[in-house]
């Protein structure tokens, strides 16, 4: 029996049933609580954060869970619980607005509101005793000082509801980049490069999905070997740090080190999505096996931890377990040596397993040796160095299932499966495994059904549409598997889903796309997402989606509404590519020769996944069994019944060839 129970305990989130024995009298973002604080004439309190996010839960412990710090909460304040991932439109609007008071943003977001929701202070994580002076100083300054605290309200309102193009100064026609141009980007990044340690210099580090698919695309164009160098020496640094779970598979959110040694060691479904196209794609360029194992590991994390029975993913593993972070992924050393028996030696060297342990006095696994070096050390094959490796992987595994499982928190989201199906999607395109395919198969007719009465759905158990962040990776992931399995109904439905969110997400007066839709109330603004962050934005998304969508049905419209739309950050990649890693590599894509590629007749498929081990960013690819009067086959034939590829530019076919050794050629 709780001594505590608040409104929450009727929420579907998760992360909101974890506060719902607080003694804080929370409430959900709604018309209810809003309305209270106008009636009562109280400030708005809103905190914001996840399920699995561990700064979360030690301010939760330290004030929420505190009876003396939740009087003072509930006497002065409206207290409204936000789960980021459920109402990611409000927290955009908040974490805008923190960082435009000069603070730093994170979670837990913790904002300060007027009853009329207009935000006049905020911050992250606060300590208990910090966070008591904070309460008393705003309930005073709001008794107080109202008139300066409405002034500032209103001027952060202000600036939230300033166009982003008025902003940025986004303008612009022209979406191509010369050679002059690509090459500043290039050099841009390059100076921020860690030659060390791999990824952008800095400390925390996070994988940057987007920045490296950047790297991929510039390789390819230009051939210039130092950004293959850096990109798969970054890709097998993460890979190797303790960032990566060696055990069971998955990335972490972030190392808190400049090694990528130590993470929080919260699992989120969207970053290992990405980072399963990033793996894929890097072993298309190099065939690194590091590479293929590492996304194997993490696709069996995937299907063993991570997937529904409806084929949906969860969203995210916590950090925390037993009150303690990353308790369930480290390990001593005696527990090792025990395990790995005659190999103890040698594992514990692989590991970087330290007697007084490698963190904290326990050991988070790391690589920090050479594999050919230690195989030879130990007079064995590298095949056998890495039987002897993974035997142990599955005895350590076993063990750790014993313990305490971190939370799950099993909140199915649209879009975030919509950026697992383009990684699966890649990932089988780079390694031809049908078991990947499968898996493919029931994630994409999961998310298919997620599509009801011409609207996505952001979960499947709520009437809730996506936001604009849902859509564009659906519909991208759509197209993916369509490029990858040529089953033409999720191209038709990428179509339609582009359709609903012209209706209901784009602005005409920015040639922009809002993050919430037409119908999201309660919010004092309405946000749009320029700047790529570890979710590419989802303006830069839906740019690419528009423009190899035009692609496939030979819309030209489509096609000029995408060019239009990254033309008017092209001064902005220039300046900034690693916060618009994303746009650049589309206007990468489109700097060079655009393929079509179409494949008529019975071996189609077979050729398609012979194109598709090549890392060819710049093209799409249609496929048909059998002829078809639909764009854009019509008039392309099987010549002679043989199957056929057509290499197109701009609908400008070169001519038919009958092997993919000869298409490749045409495209090179």
């Amino acid at each position: 029996m709780h001594e505590y129970t608040n409104d929450l305990i009727d929420s579907t989130s998760p992360y909101l049933q974890q506060h719902a024995h607080n003694p804080v009298n929370w409430q959900e973002w709604g018309e209810k609580a809003l309305q209270q604080a106008k009636d009562e004439d109280k400030p708005i309190l809103v905190s914001i954060g996840y399920s699995s996010c561990h700064w979360c839960h030690v301010m939760e412990k330290e004030s929420f869970e505190d009876t003396a710090v939740a009087k003072i909460m509930n006497d002065h304040f409206i207290n409204i619980k936000v789960d980021r991932e459920e109402r990611p439109d409000v927290d955009q609007v908040y974490m805008d607005a923190v960082q435009a008071m000069g603070l730093h943003g994170g979670w837990p977001l913790n904002v300060f509101l007027t009853p009329d929701q207009k935000p006049f202070y905020g911050g992250t994580y606060f300590p208990k005793q910090g966070w008591i002076n904070l309460l008393t100083s705003i309930n005073e300054a709001f008794e107080n000082n109202r008139v300066k605290i409405n002034e500032s309200a209103e001027a952060f309102t202000q600036n939230l509801q300033a166009k982003e193009s008025e902003k940025y100064k986004l303008e612009g026609t022209d979406h191509s980049l010369s050679t002059e141009e690509i090459n500043t980007i290039y050099q841009t990044l390059k100076k921020k490069f860690d030659r060390v340690d791999g990824g952008i210099k800095k400390s925390p580090k996070f994988p940057m999905p987007s920045v490296w698919q950047f790297l991929a695309t510039y390789y390819h164009q230009t051939k210039n070997e130092d950004a293959l160098k850096h990109l798969e020496f970054t890709l097998e640094k993460i890979a190797d740090g303790g960032i990566y779970d060696h055990v069971g598979g998955g990335f972490a959110r972030y190392s808190t080190d400049e090694e990528w040694h130590v993470p929080h060691f919260e699992k989120m479904l969207y970053d290992n999505g990405q980072l399963l196209s990033l793996y894929a794609n890097g072993f298309k360029l190099t065939k690194n096996p590091k590479f293929e194992r590492t996304i194997l590991e993490t696709i069996e994390w995937l299907e063993r931890e991570m997937l529904d029975e409806s084929g949906g993913f969860y969203s995210a593993l916590d950090a925390d377990s037993e009150g303690e972070e990353g308790k369930f992924y480290v390990w001593s050393y005696e527990e090792i040596v025990e395990l790995a028996g005659n190999d103890s030696k040698m594992i514990t060297e692989y590991y970087d397993v330290q007697p007084g342990g490698n963190w904290e006095g326990k050991n988070a696994f790391r690589v920090v040796v050479d594999e050919k070096k230690l195989a030879k050390k130990y007079n064995l094959t590298k095949e056998e160095f890495l039987k002897r490796i993974k035997a142990f992987k599955q005895k350590a595994l076993k063990e750790r299932e014993k313990r305490i499982r971190p939370g799950l928190d099993d909140k199915i989201i649209a879009g975030w499966n919509g950026l697992t199906l383009t990684g699966l999607s890649d990932a089988y395109q780079a390694l031809q495994d049908s078991s990947i395919l499968s898996l493919a198969s029931k994630n994409a007719s999961f998310i298919k059904s997620l599509i009801r009465d011409g609207e996505l759905k952001r979960f499947p158990n709520k009437e809730m549409e996506g936001f604009m962040e849902d859509y564009v990776a659906v519909i991208q992931g759509f197209i993916k598997y369509y490029e990858t399995t040529l089953d033409r109904k999720y191209l038709e439905l990428a179509k339609d889903l582009t359709q609903r969110a012209e209706e209901a997400f784009f602005d005409k007066s920015e040639n922009l796309y809002f993050f919430a839709s037409d119908d999201d109330a309660n919010l004092i603004a309405r946000k749009k997402e320029l700047f790529d962050n570890v979710i590419p934005s989802s303006n830069s998304i839906m740019a690419w989606n528009l423009v190899h969508l035009g692609t496939h049905f030979y819309d030209d419209q489509m096609i000029e509404k995408g060019e239009s739309i990254l033309a008017q950050t092209k001064k902005l990649i220039i300046q900034e590519p690693e916060y618009l890693s994303n746009w650049g590599l589309l206007a990468l894509e489109l700097s060079g020769n655009f393929a079509e590629v179409i494949i008529v007749g019975p071996k189609a498929k077979e050729y398609t996944n012979q194109i598709n081990q090549y890392f060819l960013p710049d093209k799409i690819i249609s496929g048909t069994l059998t002829e078809s009067e639909k764009t854009p086959f019509e008039l392309k034939t099987a010549l002679n019944g043989e199957t056929t590829i057509y290499v197109c530019y701009n609908k400008s076919c070169k001519r038919p060839v009958t092997t993919v050794e000869d298409a490749l050629k045409q495209m090179d």
